[in-house]
């Protein structure tokens, strides 16, 4: 199967952010022709990432079922970096971590790097890898079940291998952050897991890009309250800024 190309990226975003979107919008968008927004659409439907309807398109699924790991590793990856990078500037010598699933997380992990001193504790076997070559770096792996799509440790092994450490900075990565202030996510194993990371983290850091606003998946990891700093690439839009300030969490905006 081919990969997504990143027009096809940019087109299942604005699917998403509007949830459905007729082929003239796209179009328009994007600044191409009918008839190449119709062929990525066949692309991205025979991939199962989105569903046709007459004119138009919207994507399946969407509180139920998150993106596969390469698409979501392309999708707003400039972002994501910048948010690695003013995480990773915050992050102290000589500290103890839990990274958990995502590929924001996985950015994070590659601007720690050049640090010193860390140990790190994840569920994550990209993170792993990546900090494995920083010789300064201890790297502790949770057990559990791996998903094959993601390298993701999840299940109840995982939570309580988790359950037995405290740890400094709890880091977390989520997928979908909505104006109630809960912040959600896909699959019921990876949020217990999560849950647990925030259980045992003195401080808990969130890094989510700009398209986790108002993004709608079905479990509930969290509240914003139980969150200690946000990292973000761009301004969060209304109503979080006072959601936000009323949760007693700090903003951080990456600059570009």
């Amino acid at each position: 199967m081919t990969n997504t190309n990143p027009r096809q990226l940019q087109l299942l975003e604005q699917v998403r952010l509007r949830k459905s979107a007729s082929v003239e919008q796209l179009a328009e968008t994007l600044g191409v022709t009918l008839q190449t927004v119709r062929r990525d659409i066949q692309h991205l439907a025979e991939r199962g990432l989105v569903k046709r309807f007459h004119g138009g398109v919207r994507v399946p699924g969407t509180t139920t079922e998150n993106l596969a790991h390469t698409e979501r590793t392309a999708l707003h990856a400039e972002g994501k970096a910048r948010i690695a990078r003013a995480v990773a500037a915050q992050v102290p010598n000589d500290c103890s971590l839990i990274l958990n699933i995502g590929t924001t997380t996985e950015a994070i992990a590659r601007e720690l790097m050049r640090h010193r001193g860390l140990r790190v504790i994840t569920n994550n076997l990209n993170v792993a890898a990546i900090l494995s070559n920083n010789a300064d770096c201890e790297v502790i792996v949770a057990g559990g079940v791996v998903r094959a799509r993601d390298h993701g440790i999840v299940g109840e092994t995982a939570v309580d291998f988790i359950r037995q450490f405290r740890v400094d900075i709890g880091l977390i990565g989520i997928s979908g952050i909505e104006q109630d202030g809960t912040l959600r996510d896909f699959d019921l194993r990876e949020v217990k897991v999560a849950q647990s990371i925030i259980a045992q983290s003195r401080e808990v850091w969130l890094a989510a890009d700009h398209s986790k606003f108002d993004r709608s998946a079905m479990i509930e990891l969290a509240r914003l309250d139980q969150i200690d700093m946000l990292f973000t690439d761009k301004t969060p839009p209304l109503p979080y800024a006072s959601l936000l300030e009323d949760a007693g969490v700090q903003c951080v905006v990456a600059a570009p």
